[in-house]
């Protein structure tokens, strides 16, 4: 059974709050858990110290064991100092679309014509 930390949502339309909870991972993203490990209130303020709130002893007993935690909750880990920090990078964020190059590549054919006058 592949198990999983990740996030199950609650609240209501536009106030999302979620549970932090070890599930199986062929579960619904708010189904059926095994374990309720803390919580994560988005509405909160950056800097409050409630908006993530987790059982870190047992969390890392679970990921002793072989849990995995998904991408948001393993950037909580690493806040938390539980998890080393790894090195993210998305390149094709950076690179502009279709109609955007062609757009900069008019732009840099202009720029480099002399100025008729």
């Amino acid at each position: 059974m592949a198990v999983k930390i990740r996030l199950a949502r609650g609240g209501s339309k536009k106030r999302p709050h979620y549970s932090i909870v070890l599930t199986d991972s062929r579960n619904p993203r708010d189904g059926r858990f095994l374990e309720k490990l803390g919580v994560y209130d988005p509405m909160l303020a950056k800097d409050d110290e409630k908006r993530v709130v987790m059982n870190l002893d047992r969390i890392k007993e679970l990921l002793a064991t072989g849990a995995q935690p998904t991408d948001r909750v393993a950037r909580f880990l690493e806040s938390a100092g539980v998890l080393d920090k790894k090195a993210r990078n998305n390149p094709k964020s950076a690179v502009p679309g279709k109609q955007m190059a062609e757009r900069a590549a008019k732009k840099a054919a202009r720029a480099e014509a002399p100025a008729e006058e």
